[in-house]
């Protein structure tokens, strides 16, 4: 891509207000192009697949159906994919890590200042990385002090913990046994320094790696 040539935008996100906010703020910057929106997960996989975009700006909610770090994963599965930015209000590991795994480029917060937002779109058109202040400090946190860190399915357990669900049913959800589920929850309770699921869902949440 040189200088001159436009970037090409897509917006998912199945807020019609939010898709608006996003178009009102990049409009404005010189050389961003917003080609074309999509209100599902669906949609943007299919929109990013005709080769005309450069970058995505995903969100990781849509209602019912496909998820964001799905539709990053099937994206960017593709060859000469464009970039995909993670635009969101949440922040725990619970959604960043799998949404990074799925390839995007970058992670902001829906509360990230319009300069943020715009310099993000550029540095994931060069294929660089940016990252919520957030985000970036518990990534360098779990690299720092990786045995106490929760690996992607003990945090997918404990946010279905969190859900209220039985040791019977999130193994039907993750299509584990109930031994297996069991083991990923002493293995949480060891790394949280917790006894009962009541105070590793608190523990937790006090520390980001799963949704308020």
């Amino acid at each position: 891509m040189t200088d001159d040539t436009p970037i090409r935008l897509l917006l998912a996100d199945d807020h019609p207000v939010v898709r608006a906010g996003l178009r009102a703020v990049l409009e404005t910057e010189p050389g961003l192009v917003i080609l074309a929106e999509a209100a599902t997960a669906e949609d943007a996989v299919a929109r990013a697949a005709e080769g005309d975009i450069d970058v995505v700006l995903m969100d990781l909610q849509f209602g019912k159906g496909m998820g964001g770090a799905e539709a990053t994963a099937q994206i960017t599965a593709r060859p000469g994919a464009p970039r995909v930015l993670i635009v969101t209000t949440y922040d725990s590991d619970a959604d960043t890590l799998p949404a990074i795994e799925a390839g995007a480029t970058g992670y902001l917060l829906k509360d990230a200042p319009p300069e943020d937002l715009a310099a993000a779109v550029r540095t994931a058109a060069a294929g660089r990385t940016t990252l919520a202040p957030t985000v970036a400090d518990r990534l360098m946190n779990r690299l720092r002090t990786p045995g106490t860190a929760l690996t992607r399915r003990e945090t997918e357990v404990l946010a279905l913990v969190a859900d209220g669900l039985s040791n019977q049913a999130i193994g039907a959800r993750l299509h584990l046994t109930e031994g297996t589920v069991k083991s990923h929850l002493a293995r949480i309770y060891a790394k949280l320094d917790v006894d009962s699921r009541t105070a590793a869902v608190a523990t937790a949440t006090d520390l980001g790696l799963i949704r308020r």
